[in-house]
C-alpha cells in the first residue's frame, strides 16, 4: 500500500497552540484586588464615607484639591529624578495608575514597579531607571524628614507623646530599628562578595546619574521643588479634612502630626499603609491636643478622599495603561 504523498505547493496545517491572554488577565488583575480589598475594609470605608456626609463641603473640595495635586508635584518629581524627558502626557496618567498599583502591593513595591516599567518602555535602560527611582525616592524622603524637623523646631509643643508612649519607650524604639537594619546590610555586604559588587555598581550609577541631573537647573528644581511640594500638599490635606470636620488643633500642628505619623509608618509593609497609617495619623493628631473621636473622624475622612476615591480610577488607568501598551 503506498502512502498519498501530499502537493510540494499545498501548505501543511500547522496545529496552532492557543495562549492565555495574559496581557488581558493583567488588565484585570487591579480590578479584582479593588475589590477584594474594598469588601476586607467596608465597614471602614462605611464609616468614612459617614464622616463626610457631615463635613463642610468648601473644605473638602480644598482637601481633593491638594490631594490632585500630589499627583502633579509627584509626577514633577519623577520628571526631575532623570535626565530624559518623559511623554509629558503619560507620565501623571502613570503617576495616578502607580498610586493605585501603591495601594494594592506592600508599601511602595506597586508604585516602584509601575515607575521602573513605565520608563523602561520609554528606552531608558534599567540600570539607569533604578538609579533614577533610587534618587526620586531618597528625594521624597530627605524632604520628608527634613519638614518634620523644622516645623517641631518652630512649633515645638505641637506634639505631645509623653501620655501616649511607655515610660522610655520613645528614643529605644527607632534606635533599636535603625541598629538592626544597618547590621543587617552591613553582614550582606561584608559576607556575600555578589552582593557587593551589584551595590557598588548601583551605587556608581545612581551617583553619575544624580551629578548628571544636578547640572541642570531646571531637573533641580522639579526633584528638589516637587519632593517638598508632595508631603506639603498631603499634610494640607489632612488640615482641610480636620477643618471640614470642626477639629480645632492649629493647621500646622496637624501638619506636623501628618508628617510624624508617615515617618514613623515609612518602614511599615503593609499595602498604601493600609491600618498602619491610619493608626499612626490618629494617635498623632491625639498628640496634638485632638479629643479621640474627633481624630479617628478625621482620620477616616481623609483617607476615603486620599486612598479609596481615586482607588477605582486609579486600578482603571493601570489597566488601561497595560491594555495599550504603556506599561
Amino acid at each position: 500500500m503506498t502512502a498519498i504523498r501530499l502537493p510540494a505547493g499545498l501548505p501543511r496545517r500547522v496545529p496552532v497552540r492557543r495562549t492565555l491572554p495574559v496581557r488581558r488577565l493583567l488588565c484585570l488583575l487591579p480590578l479584582s484586588l479593588v475589590l477584594v480589598l474594598a469588601v476586607r475594609h467596608s465597614s471602614v470605608v462605611a464609616d468614612g464615607f459617614g464622616q463626610l456626609a457631615t463635613a463642610r463641603w468648601p473644605w473638602l473640595a480644598a482637601a481633593v484639591c491638594a490631594t490632585c495635586l500630589t499627583w502633579v508635584a509627584a509626577a514633577v518629581t519623577r520628571q526631575g529624578a532623570l535626565v530624559e524627558r518623559l511623554p509629558a502626557r503619560r507620565l501623571p496618567a502613570t503617576r495616578f495608575a502607580a498610586g493605585a498599583a501603591n495601594h494594592l502591593l506592600p508599601s511602595g513595591l506597586g508604585a516602584s514597579a509601575v515607575n521602573l516599567r513605565f520608563m523602561t518602555v520609554c528606552g531608558v535602560p534599567p540600570a539607569r531607571s533604578s538609579a533614577a527611582l533610587a534618587l526620586y525616592l531618597l528625594a521624597e524622603s530627605l524632604a520628608r524628614l527634613g519638614l518634620l524637623p523644622a516645623l517641631l523646631l518652630a512649633f515645638p509643643g505641637a506634639l505631645r507623646l509623653g501620655p501616649l508612649l511607655p515610660d522610655g519607650a520613645a528614643a529605644p524604639l527607632p534606635a533599636a530599628v535603625a541598629a538592626t537594619a544597618c547590621l543587617a546590610v552591613g553582614l550582606a555586604l561584608l559576607c556575600v562578595r555578589r552582593v557587593r559588587g551589584a551595590v557598588s555598581g548601583f551605587v556608581r550609577t545612581a551617583w553619575g546619574e544624580a551629578r548628571s541631573v544636578h547640572t541642570r537647573p531646571l531637573r533641580v528644581l522639579a526633584l528638589w521643588g516637587g519632593s517638598l511640594a508632595f508631603p506639603a500638599l498631603q499634610a494640607a490635606g489632612l488640615a482641610a479634612v480636620g477643618l471640614a470636620l470642626g477639629l480645632r488643633t492649629p493647621v500646622l500642628h496637624m501638619a506636623v502630626a501628618y508628617l510624624a505619623a508617615t515617618v514613623a509608618v515609612a518602614l511599615v509593609p503593609t499595602p498604601g499603609g493600609l491600618g498602619s497609617v491610619d493608626a499612626a495619623l490618629a494617635v498623632a493628631l491625639v498628640a496634638t491636643g485632638a479629643p479621640a473621636a474627633t481624630a479617628t473622624a478625621v482620620v477616616l475622612a481623609y483617607r476615603v478622599i486620599t486612598l479609596w476615591l481615586p482607588l477605582l480610577p486609579g486600578a482603571l488607568t493601570l489597566g488601561a495603561l497595560v491594555r495599550l501598551k504603556v506599561l
